[in-house]
């Protein structure tokens, strides 16, 4: 069902409130409250009031270091940095690690590789394709980004499991499968792939196995380690494409880009600290570089490598670096710089030794002059153990606080509480913070230029933007407190070359989180959520932002869109709040927002679609979430309940007996007007029993609209969407062999039939 938001003013106040406790506190605070009732009729001593003297200790002595980063000149450096570094349990096993096949020279043989040259392709095109095409949805502009399927102005490419289709797309009529294959790839699933010309780049996770030899042993022993490999697959010759290149590099796949001509990507590879080795880089199965490897002199617990690889995919040349840093979560990718994001990590036994100085600090301060010497005098006695220690305190305390009346004990209990807040506070804001690694690239080039640190946060790739010579961020801050629970706010930083914080905007939206952000020129687009959907203007001329105008609505967007320079399209759910005062998800929610009064922004129009059972694959990913300005056309896929989606206009909306739909609805959308429903798209399949629908892409070619999902490829007129043909996606394939001495390897065509809807 689709309906029209009413105007609501109404003001939501409820709020969710998580406690967190800390072991000693939960303790502490147990006792404390056992002690109140108990022996009322002791001895009452009235304590004087004492001043709260706690030394803050700054969490920045965990961090220590000029952050200058280093070159891994060896094994046995690395080695020897990681023993450094190891903190926990006495440190880790020192055996060492030989590879078998491989000495020492080789392995940091960090030179860029070249290879064969790769033959150009002599295969031209026989059919021209539509004069105008759409391509994947991204968030910077002549910055591709991988995703499972891609297409130019005739061909749709697409990859599921471990199979690759070639779809003759254009003209839609007579659209048909032109090959249908399976890759030997280890029986592992493929991640995603880039479309250049008649080059693609397809990703995937697979394993590999070398033989080493534990120290002073001689039985070689398997050691698995995760890869990505990188194929890269000439698709000159529709019907016969080969593989030119198969690179594989250490680690998980993480995220990927393509710039021009070459394609860059992110591995992830966890660091054995028993058997210590750099990232290797293999091209068909031959060892062929050791990245150059660097750390920075305050090496973080937790480290992992992350690898950075650049591939020319029309020539020979790969390069690669990796860092020793926390594990990468949101990238942002400009045309010359990467940006690698985390949550800062702190060391082994941080938590525990927080533990006991918030007690130290913070709690005996406030008790009797008296006590707080018998403390200090337990604490000092070496024949004790620490937990004789702590009940020898803990029963010193209760003695302490059954001479107290009642109202004492109170009035002492609530200045423990408070103290103990503030002192969470402090501590929370001090570790809770995002590591921002820029490496510059160019072509082949990789070079690193600055570490950075934020308070709070990132959502995701969004909440990030480089323009010129500043990076903007906006994120979300959480503070845990024991007695006042969750403690949220936003905040917006202006950070220079050098990734220096230089302006900020803090304290936005108390009590809310951020739900989405996009950044467009001088402005940020901000949208955060707790029981309403503050809507933001923020200038960024400066480098001192301003919010410049607000809109409060109910629901909220994840994901917001530029439709113009005067508006911003948001993607997301409707709300309202119940009768008990909390916050109840309805519908999917599309939204046109005015901001041509920056002060006054404003709400077009709003579309709300089925009920909170119904999902939209454009509420977590942008790739899925598609309009085109020229022709003023929307669509996002839907699945939801049939009785939700029954008073949508059109289209002879199949569903299965189950009573689940799932399609793409697509929407006129006009900035003075608003959203006109144009129709839907079913991709509901009587025979499959799926509640959901993943894989979901729109995109043109012409003047047909093309939707895809795992289940059909769908082509209908944009004009009216009149079905104009289908095609079934099956993922079936027979695999194909994989000889390693070929240098090229002809693909086996499985199918080139089509199978019609």
């Amino acid at each position: 069902m689709i309906q029209k938001n009413e105007k609501r003013d109404k003001k939501m106040n409820s709020k969710i409130i998580i406690p967190i406790a800390v072991v000693i506190s939960v303790i502490l605070t147990a006792g404390i409250m056992y002690s109140i009732g108990f022996d009322e009729q002791s001895q009452i001593v009235q304590i004087p009031e004492p001043e709260i003297i706690y030394i803050d200790k700054s969490v920045s002595a965990y961090f220590e270091g000029t952050n200058e980063i280093k070159k891994i000149s060896s094994q046995q450096e690395l080695k020897s940095i990681l023993e450094a570094s190891a903190s926990f349990d006495g440190g880790f096993d020192t055996r060492v690690i030989r590879n078998m096949a491989v000495d020492d020279a080789v392995m940091f043989d960090s030179a860029v590789a070249t290879g064969a040259p790769i033959p150009e392709s002599t295969t031209t095109k026989t059919e021209s394709g539509g004069p105008d095409y759409s391509t994947t949805n991204v968030q910077v502009e002549n910055v591709d980004e991988p995703d499972y399927i891609k297409n130019d102005s005739k061909y749709v490419y697409i990859v599921s499991q471990n199979t690759l289709s070639i779809i003759d797309a254009y003209p839609a009529e007579s659209a048909k499968v032109v090959l249908k294959i399976a890759l030997d790839i280890e029986s592992q699933h493929i991640q995603n792939m880039f479309l250049n010309d008649n080059r693609l780049v397809i990703f995937y996770n697979g394993q590999s196995d070398e033989e080493i030899i534990p120290q002073f042993d001689f039985v070689p022993r398997r050691s698995y380690n995760s890869v990505t490999h990188a194929l890269i697959v000439d698709v000159s010759d529709k019907e016969n494409p080969s593989i030119i290149k198969d690179y594989s590099i250490d680690g998980n796949f993480r995220d990927a880009r393509m710039i021009g001509n070459y394609a860059y990507f992110v591995t992830n590879s966890n660091v054995n600290h028993q058997y210590p080795r750099l990232p290797v880089i293999m091209e068909d199965s031959v060892r062929i570089m050791t990245p150059e490897a660097f750390y920075f002199d305050n090496v973080e617990q937790f480290s992992n490598f992350n690898t950075l690889t650049a591939i020319d995919i029309f020539g020979d040349v790969i390069n690669s670096e990796t860092f020793l840093m926390g594990y990468t979560g949101s990238f942002y990718v400009s045309e010359n710089n990467f940006y690698l994001t985390y949550q800062q990590n702190m060391p082994f036994g941080f938590y525990e030794n927080s533990s006991r100085d918030r007690f130290f600090d913070v709690v005996v301060p406030l008790l009797p002059n008296s006590i707080q010497s018998q403390i200090i005098e337990i604490q000092n006695d070496s024949s004790m153990s620490s937990t004789s220690q702590w009940i020898a305190i803990s029963e010193l305390m209760q003695k302490s606080y059954n001479k107290m009346d009642k109202k004492s004990k109170e009035t002492l209990f609530e200045k423990i509480k408070d103290a103990l807040n503030e002192y969470d506070k402090k501590i929370q804001e001090d570790t809770r913070k995002t590591i921002i690694h820029k490496i510059s690239i160019d072509d082949d080039k990789i070079e690193y230029v600055a570490k950075g640190t934020i308070p709070g946060r990132l959502l995701n790739q969004f909440s990030m933007d480089e323009n010129g010579d500043r990076f903007r961020v906006a994120t979300t801050t959480e503070i845990y407190t024991q007695y006042e629970g969750t403690i949220r706010s936003n905040s917006v930083y202006v950070l220079n070359e050098q990734l220096e914080i230089v302006g900020e905007l803090e304290e936005i939206a108390s009590e809310e989180s951020i739900f989405s952000a996009r950044f467009i020129g001088d402005r940020l687009y901000l949208v955060t959520f707790q029981q309403i959907d503050p809507f933001f203007v923020i200038d960024l001329s400066t480098d001192t932002p301003k919010i410049l105008g607000e809109l409060k609505i109910p629901g909220f967007s994840n994901y917001l869109h530029p439709y113009d320079e005067e508006h911003v399209i948001g993607v997301g759910r409707d709300t309202k709040e119940t009768e008990n005062g909390r916050v109840q998800q309805l519908g999917v929610k599309i939204a046109l927002f005015n901001v041509a009064n920056v002060n006054n922004p404003k709400v077009v129009d709003d579309i709300v679609v089925g009920d909170s059972s119904t999902q939209s694959e454009a509420l977590y990913n942008h790739k899925a979430f598609f309009f085109d300005k020229s022709r003023e056309v929307l669509s996002i896929p839907i699945s939801g309940d049939v009785k939700s989606l029954e008073n949508a206009s059109s289209v002879k909306m199949f569903a299965p007996d189950y009573n689940r739909w799932s399609g793409f609805y697509v929407f006129d959308l006009d900035a003075s007007s608003g959203f006109e429903l144009k129709g839907t798209i079913t991709h509901s399949d009587s025979d499959t029993r799926y509640y959901g629908m993943s894989n979901a892409r729109t995109f043109y070619i012409d003047d047909i609209l093309y939707t895809a999902s795992q289940e059909y490829l769908k082509m209908n007129s944009f004009e009216n969407l009149d079905e104009i043909n289908s095609i079934k996606l099956e993922n079936t394939g027979k695999f194909i062999e994989y000889f390693e001495e070929d240098t090229s390897i002809e693909l086996e065509t499985i199918s080139k039939s089509v199978s019609s809807p």
